[in-house]
């Protein structure tokens, strides 16, 4: 990692990463990979709802990027191109597993498979979480495909109106008419199944 650091400023920037890259340095890559492994992961986990579905569309969607690496021209960041590689991954591999309906994650509550935090000392807490999950899940399973990946995007990966317009290639206002819509599905499938919202 000294190597590295000596050619690549301390904390640099995707673009830095990307020209030392560009200079043989792979070990740039690979911190970029790391970088956007737990968004990547928590898209994907999203979008097929199960943890060894969203390993592998990650790792599929990395293998894309780095074979297709050439046709990432810089016109929108690397982290909302990266994304697209990998939502477009998970889409195909949900897809070719034929599982576009059907999201379930593990009840158990022993901690949280997506990477989020668990409650520690609290097992009826980590219960609930649980079950809100899988309920959240399930409503994000019934949402039109365009507006469970413009929401997950959103909401999962963190991205502003502007990223996920250039991820999925759409314009800012149909983001927005996207969110308004699954918000207001998502809303009324909670309401229907908690009976308090």
């Amino acid at each position: 990692m000294a190597a590295f650091t000596a050619s690549c400023p301390p904390v640099p920037s995707d673009e830095q990463l990307l020209a030392c890259f560009a200079g043989g340095r792979r070990e740039a890559l690979e911190e970029l990979f790391r970088r956007y492994r737990a968004p990547a992961y928590r898209v994907a986990h999203r979008l097929l709802g199960r943890e060894a579905d969203a390993l592998d569309a990650v790792q599929e969607g990395f293998v894309k990027a780095l074979t297709h690496l050439d046709s990432f021209r810089g016109h929108s960041s690397f982290k909302t191109w990266l994304l697209r590689v990998v939502s477009n991954a998970a889409l195909d591999l949900g897809r070719q597993r034929g599982r576009r309906e059907t999201v379930r994650l593990p009840r158990d509550g022993v901690g949280d498979s997506d990477g989020g935090p668990a409650v520690p000392g609290n097992p009826t807490r980590r219960l609930e979480q649980a079950d809100l999950r899988g309920v959240l899940d399930e409503a994000l399973a019934m949402l039109p495909e365009a507006q469970r990946r413009t929401f997950v995007l959103h909401a999962d990966a963190g991205l502003s109106y502007r990223e996920v317009a250039e991820t999925l290639g759409i314009s800012i206002g149909t983001v927005m008419s996207r969110l308004y819509y699954a918000r207001q599905k998502l809303r009324a499938f909670l309401a229907e199944r908690t009976g308090s919202l």
